[in-house]
């Protein structure tokens, strides 16, 4: 694997830039969050513009050495446009390229394979509304079968067809997604889509009988969870105080 060029910074504009370094802060926290999965998910950010080009992250590197540097800027043939030095996982194209290239409103797409998420995502049922995080969740949140290791790129029409417009996706027997209108949108998100996962997970293992919710809560749980608002109050809120801490344990994300 070769060394990143020495200053992508004074290549790209001002704005691909600032999405880069958030870019690179999501793959740090999807680490810190244990999330990750070796060097095999993938988070993707689109640049805005007519050419599409979007950023994924270089295929090697683990979640917690990406940099806003190292980032892999491609277009929607999966053409490398700017070479840092690095390639990219084919199925993190097929998966990205489907979603930036349907949805106009899509900045970040945010893909795992965590434990809980892919057992969530490997029961019939998928997600129960047991409990007010997934219910949250539950009503932005679509389905897609699984295919297999995704590298056909057929099955992209199928991927956003199943998404459609909205902004969370259980993949079947895969793992979980989410897009925003920004990286701290997706990854807000994909925090209660997976917190979710695993609040079913344990309930269900306890074996014993479930309190249920009245349909009036469930009501008022969904009147305050639009996808405007999960979108506005990661962004707005959650995503600075993550920088924040991330600035504190891990500010070379930066570079």
């Amino acid at each position: 694997m070769n060394s990143p060029v020495a200053d992508v910074q004074s290549l790209v504009s001002e704005q691909e830039w600032n999405l880069r370094v958030d870019l690179a802060a999501a793959y740090r926290l999807v680490a810190q969050f244990g999330w990750d999965d070796l060097i095999f998910t993938h988070i993707s950010v689109r640049i805005p513009g007519p050419e599409h080009h979007f950023l994924i992250n270089p295929y090697g590197m683990l979640f917690d050495e990406i940099t806003a540097s190292s980032l892999v800027k491609i277009d929607m043939q999966g053409k490398i446009v700017l070479d840092t030095g690095y390639r990219i996982n084919a199925a993190g194209f097929t998966i990205h390229s489907a979603i930036h290239e349907a949805r106009e409103d899509v900045i970040c797409a945010l893909h795992v394979h965590t434990p809980d998420g892919t057992a969530v995502a490997t029961v019939a049922e998928g997600l129960l509304p047991l409990n007010q995080t997934a219910q949250l969740v539950i009503n932005d949140l679509a389905y897609h079968d699984f295919e297999g290791v995704a590298f056909d790129l057929d099955e992209r029409p199928r991927l956003q067809r199943n998404l459609g417009d909205r902004n969370a996706m259980i993949l079947r027997n895969h793992g979980t997604l989410t897009v925003g209108a920004t990286v701290g949108a997706a990854f807000s998100r994909m925090y209660l889509l997976e917190r979710a996962c695993t609040m079913q997970v344990r309930t269900l293992s306890m074996g014993l009988p479930l309190t249920p919710i009245t349909e009036s809560a469930s009501e008022r749980t969904a009147s305050i969870a639009t996808a405007d608002t999960m979108g506005k109050t990661g962004s707005a809120l959650v995503w600075p105080a993550l920088l924040r801490k991330l600035d504190r344990i891990s500010p070379d994300y930066k570079n």
